[in-house]
């Protein structure tokens, strides 16, 4: 599986909002956030908190990543 949370990063952006804001606010782990900084899986309920907090959907948040042929997902 491949995702990204580059809408994320845009969405801090745009409401001007700093990586430490948002772990405050939604009360996110610092290694959670390491994980989504390296575009590694992070459990729904982390992503239901921030979609909750900017009241947006998933797409919002995380966008699936298409696997390249001869990747086997590991």
């Amino acid at each position: 599986m491949s995702f990204s949370y580059k809408p994320l990063w845009k969405l801090l952006i745009d409401r001007d909002m700093s990586k430490k804001d948002l772990m405050k606010e939604t009360k996110i782990s610092k290694s959670t956030m390491d994980k989504m900084g390296r575009s590694e899986i992070v459990s729904l309920e982390i992503i239901d908190r921030i979609c909750n907090y900017f009241h947006c959907s998933i797409e919002d948040v995380v966008e699936h990543r298409q696997q390249e042929e001869g990747q086997n997902g590991k």
